[in-house]
């Protein structure tokens, strides 16, 4: 076994955000009566959150923004594009979004099967997450997701984030795991990717949407968790 202590990212590598963020952006809408609020387009507005979402989640992991910036600003810029600039309900729908969104359970295809496949082979299973610690626990109770792996290493609690490789670093050390038997498994090219070559560990790029590459090399690249099967055997 070349490699025996398995890191997985959980948003979009194995938690499906974007499908689980539009049905809760879909409650959000509803909730907070956002049409009379000048959003009267709710596509329109989905496509605008998840882009929003992605420039901020990317400062974030860079450590140009805060945590709290992240939360609410994703909210408020999402409302400037539809000349609504107020901080009072942008902040409303983030503590909204926020309570909610945990409780999705849209998975991507063969995640149970595949973390039930690599408990079974005895593999040591655990997240590094730049997701928030609550937030993250209770997506992976809900999910039913909890019970596969040992440890959960949030940004929060190591007092990192994806890529510095000191969330790495800290996760070794929480884990007892060597680098050489360690791997990291997720979605991301820059956090996930760039995160654990920065650390000297091997990765394998989840590339579920195909795209480029930009340079990075992980060590595997799958497009489907099944084939996790073909590396772990």
């Amino acid at each position: 076994m070349k490699y025996r202590h398995l890191f997985f990212d959980l948003d979009h590598t194995l938690w499906d955000f974007d499908a689980n963020a539009m049905e809760t952006l879909a409650d959000v809408y509803k909730e907070l009566d956002l049409q009379a609020a000048g959003v009267n387009d709710f596509d329109l507005f989905c496509k605008h959150y998840l882009h929003h979402n992605a420039i901020l989640w990317d400062r974030y992991h860079h450590g140009y923004i805060s945590a709290d910036d992240l939360k609410w600003k994703r909210m408020w810029r999402t409302l400037l594009e539809f000349k609504n600039g107020s901080e009072e309900l942008a902040r409303k729908m983030s503590g909204y979004f926020l309570e909610v969104l945990p409780t999705k359970q849209n998975l991507f295809p063969y995640t149970h099967e595949i973390l039930r496949h690599l408990k079974e082979k005895e593999y040591k299973l655990h997240l590094i997450t730049n997701g928030f610690e609550k937030t993250q626990w209770r997506k992976l109770d809900n999910s039913k997701l909890g019970s596969y792996f040992e440890e959960v290493i949030t940004s929060e609690r190591s007092n990192s984030v994806k890529p510095n490789k000191e969330i790495f670093e800290y996760a070794l050390h929480i884990t007892g795991a060597q680098v050489h038997e360690s791997i990291m498994i997720g979605d991301n090219l820059d956090a996930d990717i760039q995160g654990a070559i920065n650390a000297g560990m091997d990765s394998i790029f989840v590339n579920h949407i195909k795209s480029d590459l930009k340079g990075v090399q992980p060590t595997y690249v799958i497009h489907h968790l099944q084939e996790l099967e073909t590396i772990f055997e």
